[in-house]
């Protein structure tokens, strides 16, 4: 039998262990865009592109089996299969962390989603200081049988399984239940650039765009710069993304990076400080828009014209020449690029609506979740 202090040891380690895998998992399946995000990072790194298909897949069973080992953790669920788990975990991702701060150039694990940010030099000391407390939990519990559910362990990891794939499959489908990132409802983004360049962060006339193309024939990834015109071979090309350099430092998701431009030039300000009501229509890729998002954009299109705002399409998708786009037969809508990665900074969603009164974001909609009956209000 063990002893009593090692049992009030393992207690304490169980607890900890557990609160940390919870709090881990919870931050990042609120968020599952940005955790698949980062799983895209990784797989980029490491040579796994033909994964990143399924890198939202990923990002919602890899939360969600982290948030469920914290549960099952602090609730004693079977705590020596858990324990087993989490070590193997534990081990991988203290292997992983290691090599990003040594090897491989991560600037953040996304351990804790954009919840708390941790360089990999923190993040692997952390994860060393929950390995040994994994292993007292492992040896307390080690004559435990592993599979002997009792009735209600049954029941409470049915439950736990469901909050866990739940969370993450919710927020997929509309929008994170708790919003980490800089624009939050109520944020006026103009203000905040103008913050960013007061501080001297950047200047945003330094930003060069970058066009990042798959080859059809060979599945290859190329950079273009925008005055090349290769990239317009379309049978040859397939478009992936577009971002944004900068001379001095990498790409962010920094508040000065919002920029809002087409080939006649940048509106950002023009846009966020128009007085009354604008709205930002976010598309990923216009040319993959599923009917129904488009009808529902067509309703954005009808309630700006009753209501005398103005709805502009934004999208990281890149535009040759001055671009209208007309949603299930609405009124042509005015497009313009934003960076793919500042654009799901903005909003988590594949495609959908930020509404902003005054240039302060006044709502964030999925594209099935757009609220026709409280955008007149």
């Amino acid at each position: 039998m063990p002893s009593t202090r090692l049992k009030i040891i393992a207690n304490i380690c169980r607890i900890f262990a557990g609160v940390v895998f919870a709090f881990s998992g919870f931050v990042k399946a609120v968020d599952p865009w940005g955790t698949a995000l980062k799983v895209n990072e990784y797989l980029s790194i490491y040579g796994f592109e033909e994964l990143q298909p399924a890198s939202m897949i990923f990002s919602i069973w890899l939360c969600g089996a982290e948030l469920m080992m914290g549960l099952m953790l602090i609730f004693r669920v079977r705590t020596r299969l858990i324990s087993i788990f989490a070590l193997l975990s534990m081990t991988f991702f203290t292997i992983l962390t290691f090599l990003s701060a040594t090897w491989i150039p991560v600037e953040d694990c996304g351990c804790f989603g954009d919840a708390l940010k941790l360089s990999p030099w923190e993040t692997f000391f952390k994860n060393l200081a929950i390995l040994p407390m994994v292993i007292v939990v492992w040896y307390r519990y080690r004559h435990q049988r592993i599979l002997d559910f009792s009735k209600l362990e049954v029941a409470l990891t049915c439950l736990f399984c469901t909050i866990a794939m739940g969370v993450g499959t919710y927020c997929y489908f509309n929008l994170p239940l708790i919003d980490f990132l800089p624009y939050k409802e109520g944020a006026n983004i103009y203000e905040m650039i103008e913050a960013q360049h007061d501080t001297g962060s950047e200047d945003m006339s330094e930003e060069e765009y970058v066009l990042v193309y798959r080859n059809r024939k060979t599945g290859k990834l190329r950079e273009f710069s925008i005055d090349d015109t290769e990239w317009q071979d379309e049978k040859k090309w397939e478009w992936v993304e577009t971002r944004v350099d900068n001379e001095t430092s990498p790409i962010q998701t920094l508040v000065s990076e919002f920029t809002i431009s087409d080939p006649e030039g940048n509106v950002t300000r023009e846009i966020l400080t128009r007085k009354g009501r604008v709205y930002l229509m976010c598309v990923t890729n216009l040319s993959k828009i599923s009917g129904d998002c488009r009808r529902r954009m067509r309703s954005v299109v009808e309630q700006a014209e009753a209501d005398g705002g103005l709805a502009v399409c934004i999208t990281p998708q890149p535009l040759r020449d001055v671009t209208y786009y007309s949603f299930d037969g609405s009124e042509n809508v005015r497009c313009y690029n934003i960076d793919a990665t500042v654009l799901k900074t903005l909003l988590r969603a594949e495609n959908g609506l930020v509404v902003l009164e005054d240039g302060v974001i006044a709502g964030k909609y999925n594209c099935r979740n757009i609220d026709f009956s409280q955008l007149g209000e």
